[in-house]
């Protein structure tokens, strides 16, 4: 059974990329390459998976947006 997931990306301050799935608590990793970084979340999705039972919640992606604040 094939299952999608969201995965939102963003590059740290010392370049190195991480990964994070919203719908899964706890599934993120991090790598120096994009392709690393593929490789590496799908096998924190197939772990979380495991333990997670199928409790995934499924989430529509609806996108992402940048906010400014003063601070």
């Amino acid at each position: 059974m094939s299952r999608e997931f969201n995965v939102i990306i963003e590059r740290d301050s010392e370049g190195y990329f991480v990964a994070s799935v919203p719908s899964l608590a706890g599934c993120h990793t991090q790598a120096k390459s994009l392709d690393e970084l593929m490789e590496r979340i799908r096998e924190a999705i197939e772990l979380c998976l495991e333990f997670e039972d199928d409790k995934a919640e499924t989430l529509e992606f609806v996108g992402m947006q940048r906010i400014s604040v003063e601070v």
